[in-house]
């Protein structure tokens, strides 16, 4: 089995259990932060909590967890190039093989009446869209999804191959980097809003 160990870090917690468990069933270990972690706790599936991971708590209510070296270097490591693998030993990060993020529901907020500027920044999501753009860029290594509709597929290509196929990887990267442009074209366009509103 390719993946040994996964990032799930997810807003829309659709059948985010169904594949935590199956990726408990055949021995991947769980890496998970707040909500997604406390569902996954909730349903009896093992998880490794983030912070046990980086060493270092979640701070400013919850704006800082994943934005560490032991977190990104697991993700971005090019697992054939051996100054990253030193890197890696040098530093104790261990790889991460698959990244599962979907984002801060940035689009629901503003479309909810009366929401407030403060409602609409907080739901702006920095470290899910860092995560997100390292495991596209490394799809050689690490797969990404960012849609909860890629779940049962990825469980069926496991379940059949053990691994994701290559043109799969890149498929998936593509989904991810149109995620977050869009997700960045949402956040853009509210605040151009504003501007030409004059708040």
């Amino acid at each position: 089995m390719r993946i040994k160990r996964a990032l799930l870090s997810v807003s829309d917690k659709t059948g985010i259990v169904k594949l935590a468990q199956f990726l408990h069933d055949i021995g991947v270990e769980i890496i998970s932060t707040g909500g997604t972690m406390k569902a996954l706790q909730d349903a009896g599936i093992p998880v490794t909590y983030v912070s046990d991971v980086t060493g270092f708590p979640e701070i400013m209510d919850g704006r800082v967890k994943t934005l560490n070296p032991k977190i990104h270097g697991g993700i971005l490591a090019v697992r054939s190039n051996p100054e990253h693998v030193k890197a890696m030993e040098e530093h104790g990060i261990k790889p991460i093989d698959l990244v599962v993020v979907n984002l801060y529901p940035f689009r629901e907020t503003i479309a909810k009446p009366g929401v407030t500027e403060a409602e609409a920044i907080e739901n702006i999501d920095i470290g899910g869209p860092a995560m997100v753009r390292a495991a596209a860029k490394n799809f050689r290594d690490v797969i990404i999804i960012t849609n909860p509709a890629r779940y049962s597929s990825l469980i069926a290509m496991l379940q059949q191959h053990g691994d994701a196929d290559m043109k799969t990887r890149k498929t998936l990267a593509k989904e991810a980097f149109t995620h977050t442009s869009e997700y960045d074209a949402a956040i853009s366009a509210y605040l151009t809003k504003q501007l030409a509103e004059g708040k």
